[in-house]
């Protein structure tokens, strides 16, 4: 009996053979460039279910597609008023987060995960986002603020799925996109069990003078400084001589 816990946890995780159904998926696009008119992309995001057997009867096919930024660590800053003025009077260093993060399902979450497979595959925010420090202040305005921002998202009952086969949804990446790698997952579930999952990425890149300055910033930032500064006095030079030459 004591066996019983790990049998059902290697049941939770593995695919379930009986069934044999298997995702197989595809994206309309794998590769994003940042240019400096960049407004956000729109990837769609569609695949069917393989299948040895019959379509089971035991419950309805549910299909949770979750995409994943780049993680990062973090700082949480709390502003407090002393003597007037706000000012930081603690920082939090947050373990890697991701810097953008999107699921999207057929039906509502509460009726197609239940806790412990949210827990262990990590498919919601909540899940995903430092479980560890749960009730933490900065772990929760992390989340307030990128739920704000529209960073994290869940959109449920907005994955279409047609005769429990055919599944497709469309998602939306923002125009502050930190380069780097997406993870794109595609989980198949019955009654609340993965019965298997499709992982793959989208790589996000600046290309042209947006990628120039982004590399020139990270690898030579005193040269970068310098750069800048040159532009704006340069800037406020050619500014100052087109008002000498209107008021001629």
């Amino acid at each position: 009996m004591r066996f019983a816990p790990l049998v059902f946890l290697i049941s939770l995780l593995a695919p379930c053979a009986a069934h044999a159904e298997q995702v197989v998926a595809a994206l309309s696009q794998n590769r994003i460039s940042i240019t400096a008119n960049f407004d956000g992309s729109e990837i769609l995001i569609y695949g069917a279910v393989k299948r040895d057997t019959p379509t089971p009867d035991d419950g309805p096919l549910d299909v949770i597609i979750t995409v994943a930024g780049p993680q990062k660590v973090e700082t949480i800053r709390r502003k407090d008023r002393r003597l007037g003025i706000w000012i930081n009077v603690e920082n939090t260093i947050m373990g890697h987060a991701p810097t953008f993060y999107e699921v999207a399902s057929t039906r509502a979450l509460s009726d197609t995960l239940t806790p412990l497979t949210d827990s262990l595959w990590k498919i919601t925010p909540d899940a995903q986002i430092l479980p560890a420090m749960r009730g933490a202040p900065a772990r929760d305005a992390l989340l307030r603020l990128r739920t704000a921002d529209e960073l994290y998202r869940v959109r449920e009952n907005d994955v279409e799925i047609t005769q429990d086969t055919l599944f497709s949804t469309s998602v939306t990446l923002p125009s502050n996109l930190v380069e780097g790698g997406y993870t794109t997952r595609i989980l198949l579930l019955r009654e609340g069990r993965v019965l298997d999952s499709y992982t793959t990425s989208i790589n996000v890149q600046k290309v042209g003078i947006e990628r120039w300055l982004y590399r020139l910033a990270q690898d030579n930032a005193f040269l970068y400084g310098l750069l800048a500064l040159l532009i704006a006095g340069l800037s406020g030079w050619l500014a100052s001589a087109g008002f000498r030459l209107l008021k001629r």
